[in-house]
């Protein structure tokens, strides 16, 4: 995507006058709606990529990012300390957008106790950037990495970090057009589902239709209804069983078998698990 990561960084220090030298920790494969999978880069491969950019450049600010293995935590902290950079901003990147946990607590713990006592500055993105920019994908990663441009020039970390904020606060305006096509895809499942629910109430079956992953379906879903997938499926299909036992004569086995259900029992089981009562005694009590 090119808005977040490691591409977010050198397209933030690039626009503001900086060459980037970079070290990948993690592959990730992310949409603008968060991070779809990781590959970890092993530690000797990350170790070769920071001895290259510290033998041949030696910066004296290193912005620190994702890590998510104790062995490449230990090489970070190890380069850290035989190169002595003058300055070392941590931006933690411990949860993604959406909340979800991207690295263990064992490595939390390494972090605290190894990684923060060597640096510089440790951003709060709660505490310096509005929530507006912190929604926005790819511009919270940015500014930490306008945080180590402006150190790099001189400034205190005070005025780096007030620079940075002005920074964030011009990119919102020309970013907050980037949203993915989530509102589209959300009302697209919606009548979908509509659609197909007496027949189909498999997520894997909507996400095949729309020619998406159900990983991504799911992250729509959370974003614009704050449901799964199968809570809409399965909320569209009570609403549809309501319908048929309040306005048809139909036996429980009929109506059970017209919604795919293998028997009486199994459709009285999902009934009672949604409503509370049984279908007969839901039908007993509608007008």
């Amino acid at each position: 995507m090119g808005e977040t990561g490691v591409q977010a960084d050198v397209n933030t220090m690039s626009a503001l006058g900086c060459h980037a030298m970079t070290a990948v920790t993690s592959i990730t494969a992310q949409t603008t709606l968060g991070i779809q999978e990781f590959y970890d880069v092993p530690a000797h491969i990350v170790a070769g990529q920071i001895e290259a950019v510290m033998n041949d450049v030696q910066p004296q600010v290193v912005k620190v990012g994702l890590i998510r293995t104790k062995e490449v935590l230990d090489v970070v902290v190890d380069v850290l300390r035989r190169y002595r950079p003058r300055h070392v901003i941590y931006d933690p990147v411990v949860r993604s957008s959406r909340g979800e946990l991207l690295i263990s607590k064992e490595v939390v713990q390494g972090i605290n106790e190894q990684l923060l006592p060597l640096c510089t500055l440790v951003i709060d993105r709660k505490r310096y950037m509005s929530s507006t920019a912190m929604a926005l994908h790819g511009l919270s990663n940015a500014f930490a990495s306008a945080v180590a441009v402006y150190l790099n020039e001189g400034d205190s970390p005070k005025e780096a970090l007030k620079k940075a904020q002005a920074y964030i606060r011009t990119q919102t305006m020309r970013t907050t057009g980037l949203q993915g096509r989530s509102a589209e895809l959300y009302n697209l499942f919606v009548d979908a589902v509509n659609t197909h629910a007496a027949t189909n109430s498999d997520v894997a079956y909507y996400a095949n239709l729309l020619n998406v992953t159900g990983r991504y379906l799911a992250q729509v879903c959370r974003r614009m209804a704050e449901k799964s997938p199968k809570t809409i499926i399965d909320e569209c299909l009570m609403r549809q069983i309501e319908i048929r036992l309040t306005t048809t004569d139909n036996t429980l086995q009929e109506v059970a078998y017209a919604f795919g259900f293998s028997s009486q029992a199994h459709f009285t089981k999902f009934f009672k698990a949604h409503r509370g009562v049984a279908p007969s005694v839901f039908r007993k009590r509608s007008p």
